[in-house]
């Protein structure tokens, strides 16, 4: 459980971190709360020639609203999430999220910028930020971009930052009325989702609860976090009953791969998808 030899460095500036990113190459990796990284070095399972500890770089964490939007530093750990009174009360559905990740210590050193960027299958925020339209602000070499969430989870472990780049900041709309949950299957020892599902509707206010739109964010199913559209599709214009939230769920897995390992087949972790799809459009609802 030691991990091979390193160079290491903390700079002090986002460009400094990202001038020595783009100098090392695929031979670095930054380090942020550390939750992901330093596990994998201990086994052996990531070898980097070069760890680049961007945690003391100012400036990169804090939480704030800026017009329609919430901005969270990338450094700003997931109980500051599961806490904040900006979160709980103008996106709550982030908040809900941070409060299942793995436990009290790794909520109070993981931090939502590294669990981005690491793209873990199984990590609980990318549904829920896949379902609140998110996006991603990075700055590297070329400086500063924007990536809406969508494009933003490419594969497994792999997202859009580009060689060089840092994710600074996420900013998420604020979710007002809309009924939002997230619900997962949790792996017993880690707290990773097996299947985790995160939905955000917005319904009708006459009354008769008909989903004028959605976006539903499913994790741990295949390689990647995806947007189940086809349960998007259906619920579009539709009373929401228990009738049509079953038949929108039932394609919760539609297009997808499913994963296969020791904690779930291929087949479970496709029904258990349609399964806690059900249950969260039921929990928003609620």
């Amino acid at each position: 459980m030691i991990p091979a030899s390193f160079d290491y460095f903390r700079p002090e500036t986002v460009e400094e971190a990202s001038s020595l990113i783009a100098e090392h190459g695929d031979d670095a990796k930054i380090l942020s709360g550390g939750h992901s990284l330093v596990p994998a070095m201990k086994l052996r399972l990531a070898q980097p020639g070069f760890i680049i500890d961007i945690g003391r770089i100012p400036g990169l964490s804090g939480i704030r609203e800026d017009g329609d939007s919430i901005v969270i530093g990338a450094l700003t750990n997931h109980y500051h999430v599961e806490s904040s009174d900006v979160v709980r009360e103008r996106c709550p559905l982030l908040a809900q999220t941070a409060a299942q990740i793995g436990d009290v210590q790794v909520r109070n050193r993981g931090t939502i910028g590294g669990a981005l960027a690491h793209a873990d299958p199984a990590a609980d925020y990318p549904a829920a930020i896949l379902a609140l339209g998110a996006e991603m602000v990075a700055v590297g070499p070329t400086g500063r971009r924007t990536i809406k969430a969508d494009d933003f989870f490419v594969d497994m472990l792999t997202t859009a930052l580009e060689p060089g780049e840092i994710l600074t900041e996420v900013r998420i709309p604020k979710t007002g009325d809309n009924k939002v949950a997230y619900l997962k299957v949790p792996q017993s020892a880690s707290g990773f989702a097996i299947v985790g599902v995160a939905v955000n509707l917005v319904t009708s206010t006459n009354g008769n609860s008909t989903c004028k739109s959605a976006r539903v964010g499913i994790t741990g199913l295949s390689s990647h976090a995806f947007r189940a559209a086809g349960v998007e599709t259906e619920l579009a214009g539709k009373i929401l009953n228990p009738e049509s939230i079953k038949s929108a769920a039932a394609k919760a897995a539609e297009g997808q791969d499913p994963m296969s390992d020791i904690h779930a087949s291929a087949d479970y972790r496709a029904h258990l998808a349609r399964i806690y799809t059900q249950r969260a459009i039921e929990k928003a609802m609620a």
